[in-house]
């Protein structure tokens, strides 16, 4: 990312360490991930330890230190789910994409993770790209969602 477009985040913030937080989420959504050119660059301007940058970082689960795919796939393999065959959807999103569960494909494309419930359990099985939720999945349908994200 840009040092120029993390500036222009921090100004919209206007360059408050109170609103290190939000800063910190704007730099991720637009880059997908936090370098560590960027959060040395939110440490310069804010005035913030960058210990204290790291540990938000680490700590909460929207951030990542490590590229992601342009597009997040979760796959739920909550009890509602699991027993109506999110393994199957699990095992068919890792053979089209070739990744498995926290990892990110050699494109940046996709990002897989799995997740214990997305809420939508009647749905089941759950498959939730982009935060649009696909439902009651099959292998096939869950082949064909995936399809048009490429």
């Amino acid at each position: 990312m840009e040092i120029e477009k993390i500036d222009q985040i921090i100004e919209k913030h206007h360059g408050e360490a109170s609103n290190l937080l939000q800063i910190m989420l704007d730099i991720q959504s637009e880059n997908n991930w936090l370098s560590k050119q960027a959060l040395a660059r939110v440490s310069e301007k804010l005035s913030v330890p960058m210990t204290r940058i790291q540990h938000i970082a680490t700590f909460y689960k929207a951030f990542s230190l490590v590229p992601k795919g342009r597009h997040k796939v979760h796959i739920c393999v909550g009890t509602a789910c699991h027993v109506r065959g999110a393994t199957r959807i699990l095992d068919t999103v890792e053979e089209a994409t070739g990744i498995k569960p926290g990892e990110t494909d050699l494109d940046l494309k996709f990002s897989l993770e799995t997740v214990n419930c997305l809420g939508c359990c009647a749905l089941g099985p759950v498959m939730e790209v982009d935060g649009k939720v696909h439902g009651k999945m099959s292998p096939v349908k869950a082949s064909k969602a995936l399809k048009t994200y490429e």
